[in-house]
């Protein structure tokens, strides 16, 4: 698993007919910044994830990839490789807050 950030949405109107219905947003994955170890920042990636709990632009998430993404009972026979498992409320690092929703602006 790792921790990703909700940057936005996709739109698809043509698609195979098992992710009709699916919402689909784009995330990027997030790293422990590795000079102060305080604070997380963008690996630079980005994937696009189906999402089963309601994420929104903005959040910090859970995600799995590649076939593990495939092992919930709602992505069980789609053709994905990325999913959003957890919406994420806080990280600690160190005996420290490196994230807390509640604080975000």
């Amino acid at each position: 698993m790792f921790v990703a950030k909700v940057t936005g949405a996709v739109v698809s109107t043509q698609k195979v007919g098992t992710l009709v219905g699916q919402k689909l947003l784009v995330v990027e994955p997030y790293r422990l910044e590795p000079a102060d170890r305080r604070q997380l920042t963008t690996t630079g990636r980005t994937f696009i994830a189906i999402d089963t709990i309601g994420a929104g632009e903005g959040d910090y998430v859970l995600i799995t990839q590649g076939s593990s993404a495939r092992l919930t009972p709602e992505t069980k026979n789609l053709p994905i490789d990325c999913v959003i498992v957890g919406i994420v409320d806080q990280v600690h690092i160190d005996h420290g807050c490196v994230y807390r929703r509640d604080e975000e602006t």
